[in-house]
């Protein structure tokens, strides 16, 4: 899939696999790629920008957790997040049935009166 496809979905994305619990990054990015079928392959380039943008925001906090010698940083959702993956699933909704109603015209239950 082009990476562009992505554009605009991220939040929503990273949002929703936080949804069952806290995850660190790299889970994170391998939970999108479960989920989707390995079809997105987010790049870490890409994701940890974005997960400090939505902490910043208010719709994540984080903490470090010791796995081992090592540290990472586990993200989890905060309830404005989980108001804000609401709204995403909503907007998502009304994008794909727009969409849908111009890519299968005959799908389409026609025009509002």
């Amino acid at each position: 899939m082009r990476t562009d496809a992505v554009r605009g979905h991220l939040d929503g994305l990273l949002l929703a696999v936080l949804e069952s619990g806290p995850l660190h990054g790299y889970a994170i990015i391998v939970a999108v790629q479960q989920r989707s079928g390995g079809v997105l392959d987010l790049r870490t380039g890409t994701t940890y920008p974005a997960l400090n943008r939505l902490e910043r925001l208010g719709l994540l906090r984080s903490s470090w957790e010791s796995a081992g010698e090592r540290r990472r940083r586990c993200y989890e959702l905060t309830d404005a997040g989980r108001r804000s993956l609401t709204a995403e699933r909503t907007a998502w909704q009304e994008f794909t049935t727009a969409i849908g109603s111009v890519l299968n015209p005959a799908a389409s239950p026609g025009p509002a009166t």
